[in-house]
């Protein structure tokens, strides 16, 4: 069987802009703050949690420990959002820069 005709190429990946490049990072980051911010929320909702289970005169400890599980519940949605987004925009960056349309530095 004969191969595929003369000229035939795969086709380009998709042009992707600066812009698009720097907004792949930036969404990046934030996931990677956002993360952090949720797992010191956490460590730091356990400290308070047995704080208050020490001592019965600190039991406010346990309401901001539930404060803290509120804000984590919150902003779950808001990680799993940019996160996904910063993958699939990463993603799309470096398979345009695998196909060598430019020079880049993710």
């Amino acid at each position: 069987m004969p191969g595929p005709p003369y000229g035939y190429a795969p086709p380009w990946a998709p042009e992707v802009s600066a812009r698009y490049r720097r907004w792949a990072g930036v969404l990046r980051w934030l996931a990677i703050i956002i993360g952090a911010f949720v797992v010191v929320a956490l460590v730091a909702s356990v400290v308070l949690l047995v704080m208050a289970d020490r001592d019965e005169r600190n039991a406010a400890y346990g309401y901001l420990a539930l404060v803290l599980w509120a804000g984590i519940l919150v902003t779950t949605p808001v990680l799993l959002a940019v996160g996904l987004s910063a993958a699939a925009m990463t993603r799309r960056v470096r398979a345009a820069a695998a196909a060598n349309r430019y020079p880049t530095v993710t």
